[in-house]
């Protein structure tokens, strides 16, 4: 890893002293960082249908919001008023995003969420808030006042189409230049403005609610519930008041459910399958002329082969997943698929007839490409 990312820190020190605990100021993170794309290009994602992307704007009275695809009139604002646009998911659209995103390889990727760029305006920005995640900011092109606040206080104003903090008491600031970097660990108050014209590139980190991961589970559970037998009650009394639900069968079902339990397995096995799920807006492109398989072999074992940016293969132990499905992998195949899942891809790729079956399959299905990198 660049020891810069951390400003000399390794990962080992900054997860132990700062990740999820204080803030933490990189000047020159990445040293002649200047962003990933150009303004014209970041606009033209924005107008996409398929791309998650907002634009707000405000002045002293209020907040707009509006949610792409934006049309070109919001785009042609004079730069002299404040406003923004986001663009998500960056990393699924660009190579150079997705291996921004990699650079931070030492947290889990089931962690990992994805790369958010952000055009502003002079003194644009999207107001006071708070994430309930972790993120790094990331200077791109021009310059951005960051302000901060420990404060426990994080009521939001009321009606504005925005998570606004209502009551923003700034204690620390600083203007970050091209590849300065800002970590914020979850419920840390902040509030950036643009100093002219400038873009400022996020990297995001998964942190589902208790609610989403009960829920989730709860529903994981019901696909794979299998209770036998069937309300039965032989003992059943004459009913002085035949509205009253009886005690007996509240007991009675309560019985017949003390068999839904779960263990540590079925827990792994959830989260294996929903931490890989892709996003529902994400879709997956088959090639047009899949190779056969031993056409894939050959360039396979030339070329070697990447996961697609949008793939997630995650692994515990010797169980995968991809994108949401537990995969049967053979003894022989589990070291090949370490290596892909941890490096996102293979230099080359062996004669093994099991592994070379599995990840044709995956190339079918648009998961993963030949070559090891793009291009």
């Amino acid at each position: 890893m660049d020891k810069n990312l951390l400003g000399g820190l390794s990962p080992r020190t900054f997860l132990r002293d700062y990740w999820q605990k204080k803030p933490l100021l990189i000047r020159n993170a990445i040293p002649g960082f200047s962003g990933l794309l150009e303004r014209d290009a970041l606009f033209e994602m924005a107008r996409d249908e398929d791309i998650e992307s907002r634009f707000i704007a405000h002045d002293d009275r209020a907040w707009q919001l509006e949610r792409g695809p934006l049309p070109k009139r919001l785009l042609r604002r004079p730069v002299s008023t404040p406003w923004t646009v986001l663009v998500q998911g960056l990393n699924l659209l660009l190579p150079e995003a997705d291996a921004l995103m990699r650079r931070f390889a030492f947290i889990p990727y089931a962690r990992l969420d994805d790369v958010m760029v952000s055009y502003a305006t002079d003194g644009g920005g999207v107001g006071p808030h708070f994430d309930s995640y972790d993120v790094f900011l990331l200077q791109g092109t021009g310059r951005r006042r960051w302000q901060i606040s420990a404060q426990k206080d994080l009521s939001l104003v009321d009606g504005a189409p925005l998570r606004i903090l209502r009551n923003f008491v700034p204690e620390q600031e600083w203007v970050l230049e091209p590849g300065d970097m800002l970590y914020l660990p979850p419920h840390y108050a902040h509030n950036g403005i643009a100093e002219g014209e400038c873009t400022t590139y996020s990297v995001g980190f998964r942190a589902p609610s208790a609610q989403e991961l009960g829920t989730a589970f709860l529903d994981h559970l019901r696909d794979r519930l299998c209770l036998r037998g069937m309300y039965a009650d032989p003992d059943l009394a004459v009913q002085t008041d035949p509205a009253q639900l009886p005690a007996a069968m509240v007991d009675r079902v309560a019985g017949m459910l003390q068999d839904i339990h779960w263990s540590r397995n079925e827990i792994e096995q959830f989260l294996g399958g929903y931490l890989s799920e892709p996003k529902p807006h994400v879709f997956f492109d088959p090639p047009d002329e899949p190779a056969t398989a031993k056409r894939f072999a050959r360039k396979a074992a030339r070329s070697g082969v990447r996961l697609d940016a949008r793939t997630q293969l995650l692994r515990s132990g010797r169980r995968f997943w991809i994108n949401g499905e537990a995969v049967e992998v053979p003894a022989g195949v589990h070291a090949t698929l370490r290596t892909l899942a941890s490096t996102r891809s293979l230099a080359t790729v062996g004669e093994d007839d099991t592994a070379l079956h599995l990840l044709h399959d995956w190339y079918c299905d648009g998961f993963l490409h030949v070559g090891a990198r793009d291009g």
